[in-house]
């Protein structure tokens, strides 16, 4: 089991080994396994990618994300620049339906409204903008309200399981309510909790993911 000291070297590692970020900017402390990012950076994007840096490491429970984007004078814009930028990402990007989504801009807070057929619809709408200068942070509220029923849904998703090179499909336990899936067991790292969960997201007709899995810590020997 690695100790807080462990792992908030790795974490400190992996964000020097990400070329887009700028180590120094973003403080790394760690209680009980918990990792807790801090500091100012200027765009929202790198901000994301502190967080999807320190997911990568293994031996972490979770992650406390408190980074903050201090936009600089050349990242600057005004709402209506953001929501004109917005716009036309959604409009040109072709697994986004647009014309179903509301935007709001406030304060360089971008907020996301509508509904649309299909969750990977919805993260593609917050994914699009992710890397738009000006914006401090993402509100997403759309909804999602599939187009059919499915009633295979658990021979679906454990068939995804299956053909994932990341997830050992034989620890983890899935039951389907509806359209409400719950996920149970012990995986190896934190990316694989993710890595399942989109896994599920991924199925049409989930509306709900109950994400329950738990990390099995591997003995360390020193």
């Amino acid at each position: 089991m690695k100790t807080d000291i462990q792992i908030q070297k790795d974490v400190m590692e992996e964000l020097k080994w990400d070329p887009f970020l700028v180590s120094s900017e973003i403080g790394v402390a760690v209680k009980n396994g918990i990792v807790t990012l801090s500091g100012i950076v200027d765009t929202y994007s790198k901000k994301l990618s502190a967080e999807l840096a320190a997911k990568r490491v293994a031996g972490l429970k979770a992650v406390a994300e408190d980074i903050q984007v201090g936009v600089s004078s050349k990242y600057m814009k005004t709402d209506a620049e953001i929501a004109d930028a917005v716009y036309s990402v959604l409009k040109w990007h072709s697994a986004v339906q647009e014309d179903k989504i509301k935007i709001t801009v406030e304060d360089g807070t971008v907020k996301l409204e509508g509904v649309v057929d299909w969750e990977y619809q919805r993260n593609n709408a917050r994914t699009a903008i992710e890397n738009l200068v000006g914006i401090h942070s993402i509100i997403n509220l759309i909804t999602v309200k599939p187009r059919v029923e499915t009633t295979d849904l658990e021979k679906k998703i454990k068939a995804a399981f299956h053909r994932s090179a990341t997830i050992d499909s034989g620890k983890i336990h899935l039951t389907v309510y509806g359209s409400k899936v719950t996920l149970r067991g012990k995986v190896r790292s934190f990316a694989e909790v993710e890595e399942a969960e989109n896994a599920v997201w991924a199925a049409p007709g989930v509306l709900t993911v109950d994400n329950q899995l738990e990390l099995d810590e591997p003995e360390y020997a020193f």
